[in-house]
């Protein structure tokens, strides 16, 4: 099937108590993971792009990777996804150039700038028969041009949603309720150390906004950003392979779990992709190293990348089977 937008897919999310799993793309490989994943799964997926991936990659490129995907898994959903889209140029530059769904993320601006901003994207996407995304409350953290102090981060205020929804027509709606960007979401001074194994556990979510925001905007679908949980397998196989990642601590999958039963249908999914690529590139060349070609060392990255986003759909995105 051709690419599609989210808007069926998280209907079905919301009536069935799963998220769809949205993972950020910046190659071939990881493209390749996630699909082959989704594919022997039989699950709904998300690939979105980052205007960092974009510079990166290559806009054509990413979009063709794309693509290509599409041929080999037709018979599972795919949708484009803008992440973190920060003006309408660019908003409107992935549309015309394939997207079926975009983020516009000017959560940093006043609600009624965010609500103008955004309500200009809404109207250019839906004149195209794409999708919008948009944010209200400030994540912590940093994920390639999105950098938001702890001080510069708020939570939704649940009281805002209904007019912010009803005036921009967005889609889908992000909220803040305790997720960070990036691999090290919290400070140690954030977090508690387990008794028993002396590991860093982040503060609880805000299951409390979570709550209020779905009493208020019944049916409406709702995205959690910064949710990778930072697998401690892959943070040891970096720090054991020359790697220096202490203290990096993520968002506890049972806690994603909870959210994906909820109205939570998007679950956006980064660090641990990355963190898998990265710990087991490292593990190879100390292993092997003698061995220059790239193939050699994507392959296994490319595996692992697979059995983890297969984790995630079948263990706490519940979206396995749903395609």
């Amino acid at each position: 099937m051709p690419l599609v937008t989210s808007t069926e897919m998280f209907k079905k999310a919301y009536n069935g108590g799963y998220a769809v799993g949205a993972f950020n793309v910046n190659n071939m490989e990881i493209i390749q993971g996630i699909t082959e994943a989704c594919r022997e799964e039989k699950a709904p997926v998300i690939l979105q792009v980052s205007k960092g991936a974009r510079a990166y990659a290559n806009r054509t490129y990413l979009v063709k990777l794309v693509e290509a995907a599409v041929i080999e898994c037709p018979e599972i959903p795919i949708v484009l996804h803008l992440d973190h889209g920060d003006s309408f140029e660019t908003c409107k530059s992935c549309i015309d150039d394939g997207f079926t769904s975009v983020m516009i993320d000017l959560s940093s601006k006043s609600f009624a700038e965010n609500i103008e901003g955004t309500k200009e994207v809404v109207k250019y996407a839906h004149d195209h028969g794409v999708v919008v995304e948009a944010e209200l409350g400030a994540l912590a953290g940093v994920e390639d041009d999105v950098k938001v102090s702890a001080e510069e981060s708020h939570y939704t205020r649940p009281e805002e949603v209904e007019e912010f929804v009803s005036k921009t027509g967005c889609d889908s709606l992000a909220i803040a309720i305790g997720t960070s960007h990036g691999a090290y979401k919290f400070t140690a001074a954030q977090c508690t150390r387990d008794p028993a194994t002396g590991e860093l556990l982040p503060p609880p979510l805000r299951f409390d906004i979570l709550e209020e925001v779905v009493k208020r905007l019944p049916g409406f679908p709702i995205v959690l950003h910064g949710s990778s949980s930072v697998p401690q397998n892959y943070v040891k196989m970096i720090n054991s392979n020359g790697g220096k990642m202490p203290d990096a601590v993520g968002i506890p999958e049972s806690q994603l779990r909870k959210a994906a039963e909820s109205a939570v249908c998007k679950i956006n999914i980064d660090s641990d992709l990355r963190l898998a690529l990265t710990g087991t590139v490292r593990q190879y060349f100390n292993e092997h190293p003698d061995h220059f070609d790239p193939r050699q060392y994507l392959k296994p990255a490319r595996a692992n990348i697979k059995e983890l986003v297969r984790h995630k759909l079948v263990d706490v995105l519940g979206c396995n089977g749903k395609a």
